[in-house]
């Protein structure tokens, strides 16, 4: 372990002996599961270095340890469920932690649960659970931009206020939140938008729903999006591949014929302005097409909606408009779709793909 490593731990030990010992269990204070996957905020600098990290490094307890001020707001369990930068995140690491955060409010009726997790990736994590997990009590993701050993790391504050956001009740029933810097977003329409401020999060559309601060955990307006039913994935759920395919100019497709070699189930293109494509990627899409492979027009755009027919005829060319879902999340609700038509129905309802890309979510009918 370097010097960093060392300061840091030493700083956790010393914040934790300032604090006394553990305060007793109280019957007033809610429950919240602290679930740690790694990530910059549990980031150690590397030796020699002023900027280089390796993520996923400290212990989720020492995390904690090191804000002794949450146990004034919340009776909080900790667990390492795994210590990775979250560009290492997977599909199948997103069955399990669905299912671990479904467990922690179905049968252990925690109040809330915080996630830690990288910022790369956690616009993908946190939409995938908004679409699996029960979302009556709050589940908030949280990060960091400085790794936990840099000169002033936001990490302990921001972890801070996520525990303050799951244990407020304002925050029931907003479906599962992130928030970095004090901001509230719903995961739906989140996006990384700077790659080096500490707020590196935008909206789509909607900006964010609420703000977090010493004082208080305040939210905009009423839930945007309301209620909507979700999947219960059992543990060893297998998601279908699903790649993202980016156009550009000059763009000739070959790329969505590889896919298709490689095992796709489906293709989000994150086309050109209103989800447009080449002469070229239009005879890759009907060639996929032709294979049973599901494909979704979305854009590289930022914002916007990829309206059906519009540019592109979707019904001739048996595609789904996105309409304002991002590349990455169509991709996962894709996922999601395909594994429920391969699984077949379990309640009696049939699925209007177009419809769940309209909604943004699952739609039952």
């Amino acid at each position: 372990m370097n010097f960093f490593a060392k300061s840091a731990l030493a700083a956790s030990l010393f914040c934790t002996m300032l604090a006394g010992s553990a305060p007793a269990y109280s019957e007033e204070l809610p429950r919240v599961l602290i679930l740690a996957t790694g990530g910059t905020i549990a980031g150690v600098a590397k030796e020699n270095s002023a900027t280089g990290y390796d993520a996923g490094k400290i212990k989720a307890e020492d995390l904690v340890n090191a804000v002794p001020q949450i146990s004034k707001l919340a009776n909080c369990d900790v667990e390492q469920f795994c210590n990775i930068a979250s560009q290492d995140m997977t599909c199948d690491l997103w069955v399990r932690l669905s299912k671990r955060v479904n467990d922690a409010l179905t049968k252990q009726h925690y109040d809330g649960v915080v996630i830690t997790h990288g910022s790369d990736t956690m616009e993908e994590t946190a939409f995938f659970l908004e679409n699996t997990v029960e979302r009556d009590n709050p589940v908030v993701f949280v990060g960091s931009m400085r790794p936990a050993t840099a000169i002033s790391p936001d990490g302990p504050a921001n972890l801070y206020y996520a525990v303050k956001i799951a244990s407020a009740p304002e925050s029931h029933n907003r479906g599962v939140l992130v928030t970095m810097c004090g901001n509230i977003f719903e995961s739906r329409d989140i996006y990384k938008s700077n790659i080096n401020s500490l707020d590196p999060y935008s909206s789509r559309y909607n900006g964010p729903v609420g703000r977090v601060d010493e004082g208080a955990v305040r939210y905009y307006s009423a839930p945007i999006y309301g209620e909507r039913p979700y999947w219960g994935l059992p543990a060893d759920a297998v998601l279908p591949k699903v790649d993202i395919v980016h156009a550009y100019a000059g763009y000739d497709g070959d790329s969505i014929d590889a896919a298709v070699e490689h095992g796709a189930r489906g293709i989000v293109i994150a086309g050109v302005g209103n989800g447009n494509m080449s002469k070229e990627c239009i005879e890759a899409v009907k060639r996929a097409v032709s294979k049973g492979v599901k494909v979704v027009r979305s854009s590289r755009v930022v914002s916007g909606f990829v309206h059906r027919n519009h540019e592109v005829s979707d019904d001739e060319l048996g595609t789904l408009a996105s309409y304002d879902l991002s590349p990455e999340h169509a991709r996962i609700l894709l996922q999601l779709l395909i594994y429920h038509l391969d699984n077949g129905p379990r309640q009696n309802y049939q699925l209007d793909l177009q419809k769940c890309f309209e909604n943004g979510y699952f739609v039952k009918h």
